[in-house]
């Protein structure tokens, strides 16, 4: 019958890339992933920052200078005396360093109220980083009451500063919570301008789908790159959809190829698994690439390992052909029976079907069964980079 089934469904991926990944660009950085842990501004050098602080003198400054080296090698009982010393006489910068030490519980037992009451002390003095953290944790409830209008206002004034942390953090309140895009996208390309790589794949989803901006792909594009270049896996599995579709740059599938094989490679991102399955089948079809089978292969089982349906399914394409693995049936039929098992798509479901009542006329009951039990049997990978 020879390689009928390799045709099923390949048009589906011109239409895929750019769609999924301007989805998974929100999807990404959901509700609280700004200070899910506790936020980036805590970190330093080793993890004790650094702003400059109402209230200090060459004295203070030199208490906290002392408790700096002494966290730096990792002498946090030493480095929290000296910084309790500064942080009694008013220093913000003392006073934020011990809010960090005491939510981290470094030097001291961890405790969360403490660490508010400290950051609280340097954000009432206009330390912006201690306004983004005492924001964060009003927003998470930790150490204080929970309460998002405490933690929008002191995002606001970290954000006023020009702290990027809170800035994207007051971009993704709006949008999510008050769903006013054009605050929105204010905030997020400040962020976005001063580096912040997931402000950058935010703002680029809001130019890419016109929320709160023109939509404008060109803009969209812009930003995107920004972020792939820092290393952003949710970036450049968008860039390679952009390249694949000609949306904002010239079509060109070798970038394309390009950047879903940097998403690919970080194994580790919620993008990873879909840039996986689209390179193993741009190598399938030769398309920005030599069309290479066993690089086709390597590719979409790292996805399908994970779960992912679409690259099950091709997997199984594979094994019926017999293009760079064995030709194998039972396998054959084992992922082809996953990817239905995994598919969430109607037009998917069909094609699926067809292929698995067709590998069904082919093989014995034996056969069969042994497929259907290793499918049960089956679990899902974890991949590294």
């Amino acid at each position: 019958m020879g390689n009928f089934f390799l045709n099923i469904r390949l048009t589906k991926l011109v239409r895929l890339p750019l769609a999924m990944a301007l989805t998974m660009a929100l999807l990404a950085v959901g509700p609280g992933a700004a200070w899910a842990d506790e936020p980036e501004a805590e970190r330093g050098d080793d993890g004790a920052t650094v702003e400059a602080a109402p209230k200090a003198t060459p004295e203070t400054d030199g208490w906290v200078s002392k408790g700096k080296a002494f966290f730096v090698q990792k002498k946090y009982t030493e480095a929290l005396k000296w910084f309790r010393k500064a942080a009694d006489q008013g220093n913000a910068e003392a006073q934020f360093n011990l809010g960090v030490m005491y939510s981290k519980g470094q030097g001291v037992t961890q405790d969360y109220a403490q660490a508010a009451e400290w950051y609280r002390k340097a954000a009432e003095q206009g330390n912006a980083e201690a306004q983004f953290n005492l924001g964060g944790m009003y927003h998470t409830g930790r150490g204080v009451t929970e309460d998002i209008a405490q933690a929008v206002e002191w995002y606001r004034k970290a954000a006023e500063q020009g702290n990027a942390y809170a800035q994207y953090a007051l971009g993704l309140f709006y949008m999510l919570h008050d769903e006013d895009y054009a605050q929105a996208a204010e905030w997020l390309r400040k962020a976005a301008v001063q580096g912040n790589d997931i402000a950058q794949v935010m703002i680029g989803g809001m130019y890419a789908r016109g929320e709160g901006v023109e939509q404008n792909f060109y803009q969209a594009a812009y930003w995107f790159s920004m972020a792939a270049e820092q290393g952003n896996a949710n970036a450049q599995f968008t860039m390679g959809g952009m390249y694949y579709e000609g949306k904002g740059v010239e079509q060109d599938y070798a970038q394309a190829a390009k950047w879903y094989r940097l998403a690919a490679k970080q194994g580790n991102a919620i993008s990873s698994a879909h840039a996986q399955s689209i390179l193993g089948l741009m190598y399938l079809n030769g398309q920005g690439v030599p069309r290479d089978y066993i690089q086709a292969e390597v590719w979409l089982r790292k996805a399908a390992e994970q779960g992912h349906a679409e690259a099950q399914f091709y997997l199984g394409v594979m094994y019926f052909n017999g293009q760079g693995v064995k030709k194998n049936m039972v396998l054959a039929y084992m992922w082809t029976n996953l990817a239905l098992s995994n598919s969430n798509e109607d037009e998917g479901v069909e094609s699926i079907k067809h292929n698995l009542d067709a590998l069904e006329n082919r093989m014995t009951p034996q056969q069969v069964s042994e497929a259907q039990k290793m499918a049960r049997n089956w679990k899902p990978k974890t991949q590294g980079k």
